[in-house]
């Protein structure tokens, strides 16, 4: 998303006593709609315009979540907790973000921007200062997600950085087609198997075959697909059909999760990971950790086009 693009849509600016929402934000245009609610600022649905479910809707008989945001770890720490020099405490799974209320900034039609900064309880368990916003965009047939995050503090601030939006498996339209994950440029990087949400360091051979992964639901028996240094662009979908192509800006780890006979995928771009079994607590040694001098930021995002659906 260009600066004159986002300046350009972002024209409608809420009044103070309007930001703190308990109702979500529609954005809406001739091909898409979406709707993203305050908790967590979190997508509730991406529809097309003939009315097709593109994201997963949350039914608590397999998964809750639906796009949380993972700040300010992804994935688990050793026993569930960090450390920030001397100061240690509990850290749940994917961080605090994604069950924190934002506050809705900025919207128009086509777009809005999402607030979530620290409070008294946040730094209990993570004791910095920061903004993190989270701005999303319809632009024709594509989605654009950024994410900024500012370290309004006095020291230097570690952390991690993800996404985790879940997709219906199969497409709509897809008539039951096999599905493939299919990334730019081929290749087949180094995966990492899982015990109880922690990393094994040593690499496996990973699963796909020159970029080509045909998605199968054993695949995922042994819960997500971890890949370090995964790509920067994928398709989802068919051969033939309905598909979703995907592109990440500063996302360089890939994870990809079905829970048991969902009928949904997650493609999780990553900036970090979780834990490796036997690391320590300190976040600025978790893996692809990313540490932010006093006031700067950082930005991550993936935009997600929407291709063979009447």
């Amino acid at each position: 998303m260009t600066k004159a693009l986002e300046a350009d849509k972002l024209k409608v600016t809420t009044h103070p006593e309007d930001r703190i929402m308990t109702t979500p934000t529609l954005l809406q245009n001739d091909t898409l709609s979406l709707e993203v609610g305050p908790l967590g600022a979190e997508m509730q649905f991406l529809r097309t315009s003939a009315g097709d479910d593109l994201l997963w809707h949350g039914d608590a008989a397999y998964w809750t979540g639906r796009a949380p945001v993972l700040f300010p770890i992804v994935g688990r720490a050793v026993e569930d907790t960090v450390a920030v020099d001397d100061h240690s405490a509990p850290m749940p799974q994917h961080g605090f973000a994604r069950r924190s209320l934002f506050t809705l900034e900025e919207h128009s039609s086509t777009i809005c921007r999402h607030l979530l900064t620290d409070t008294e309880e946040s730094r209990k368990a993570y004791p910095f200062a920061f903004a993190l916003r989270l701005t999303h965009m319809l632009d024709g047939a594509t989605l654009h997600v950024t994410a900024h995050v500012t370290n309004e503090d006095t020291r230097p601030m570690p952390f991690g950085f993800g996404f985790h939006p879940a997709f219906c498996w199969p497409l709509p339209q897809a008539n039951q087609a096999t599905h493939h994950v299919t990334l730019a440029g081929g290749g087949s990087p180094d995966k990492r198997a899982i015990d109880d949400g922690l990393l094994i360091p040593e690499p496996l051979a990973g699963p796909f075959v020159e970029g080509d992964l045909e998605l199968q639901a054993e695949r995922f028996n042994d819960g997500a697909l971890v890949f370090p240094n995964g790509t920067d662009a994928l398709r989802y979908g068919p051969r033939s059909g309905p598909a979703l192509d995907f592109r990440f800006d500063n996302l360089p780890d890939l994870a990809l999760w079905q829970p048991v006979s969902a009928p949904f995928l997650c493609i999780e771009p990553w900036h970090g990971t979780a834990s490796y079994v036997g690391d320590g607590p300190q976040i600025a040694q978790r893996p692809n950790a990313i540490t932010l001098a006093p006031k700067e930021s950082a930005t991550f995002g993936y935009s997600v086009t929407v291709s063979g659906l009447a």
